[in-house]
């Protein structure tokens, strides 16, 4: 299949129904103007967390057997964001290169950019490039890298690097994690593949639940973005452009330094790494008291030009055709 052929199918396959759901909440409190757009996110939030997240990560993970090449996703992934972060922060707080922001706006642009939407955008993307069964990969990394250094390294970006509430009780992060129904979920899917104990019609019926987790929380996305004020500050762009540039082309490059063969799982840790800022790093930029609008600013650009990036990614090779 050549580039122009693939990339249109890209644009029809993924792009176009990412883009239509985004849309779709974007114009929602536009059309009805009497709704509580707060009070909606927050119930819409709380279906997906208890309920629909839940209920794909078991169909996930009790059907997906624990191999080196699955690992490798959450490991690579994780080098890339890790990375990223500590770019982000060189440039926020050691170069200083934009001295007019507060510590609050540079913890939210380093949160922002370093930890992506691998789930719920990775994984029409990922089932586009590599199947359905590329779901494991996106479930993995989340609940192996992206949960865990979020509630942990996310948190004490926020409360050390963020400039407030530094003395304040923090939160147990174990508690946090533990705290979580998406965790059990998974755990509970992954002991009965481990043991056999895998139930199909239970697999099934979580599976056919758990499928209008994606649509939701884009919709909830499309709400979310700040969209008459997406004014293009130089610091936005500049940690959107690293977050979806930087990123995949750093696991690209350490991929073959660490495994002899690269294939289907590495080219997917590389399309998980060029994901846009996950709506996540607005909420913790929220609890603890950062600028939350510099978070919610980097997640609408980085969703935007995640449109003109990812087939770029695609030209250079680092995904992968099919």
């Amino acid at each position: 299949m050549n580039y122009a052929t693939q990339l249109l199918d890209l644009m029809v396959q993924v792009m176009l129904p990412l883009g239509l759901l985004v849309t779709a909440g974007a114009l929602w409190p536009r059309f009805f103007r009497d709704t509580d757009v707060e009070q909606m996110k927050t119930a819409l939030n709380r279906l997906v967390m208890y309920l629909l997240f839940p209920c794909i990560l078991f169909a996930v993970s009790s059907t997906t057997p624990i191999t080196l090449d699955l690992l490798s996703v959450p490991l690579l992934v994780g080098t890339g964001s890790l990375t990223v972060g500590g770019i982000l922060y060189l440039m926020l707080y050691r170069m200083r290169l934009w001295p007019h922001l507060n510590d609050g706006t540079r913890a939210s642009l380093v949160l922002a950019g370093m930890f992506g939407n691998t789930f719920n955008i990775g994984v029409p993307v990922l089932v586009f490039f590599f199947g359905a069964a590329a779901t494991s990969y996106a479930a993995f990394n989340d609940m192996l890298m992206t949960m865990p250094l979020v509630w942990s390294l996310g948190v004490w970006i926020s409360t050390r690097l963020g400039g407030r509430d530094q003395t304040a009780a923090q939160p147990s992060v174990f508690r946090v994690m533990m705290s979580m129904p998406p965790i059990w979920a998974f755990l509970l899917g992954t002991a009965s593949q481990q043991f056999g104990l895998t139930y199909e019609p239970l697999v099934n019926a979580a599976r056919f639940i758990g499928q209008a987790n994606i649509p939701v929380i884009l919709f909830v996305l499309g709400m979310t973005i700040p969209w008459r004020n997406l004014k293009p500050r130089p610091e936005i762009l500049a940690a959107a452009g690293i977050k979806l540039l930087a990123t995949p082309l750093i696991v690209w490059l350490v991929a073959p330094q660490l495994f002899d063969h690269v294939g289907e799982a590495q080219h997917a840790a590389v399309a998980l790494a060029a994901t846009p800022s996950m709506m996540t790093a607005m909420l913790l930029a929220n609890r603890f008291r950062l600028d939350d609008s510099a978070a919610a600013l980097l997640i609408g650009w980085s969703t935007i030009l995640f449109w003109i990036t990812l087939p770029l990614i695609m030209a250079f090779g680092w995904i992968g055709a099919r």
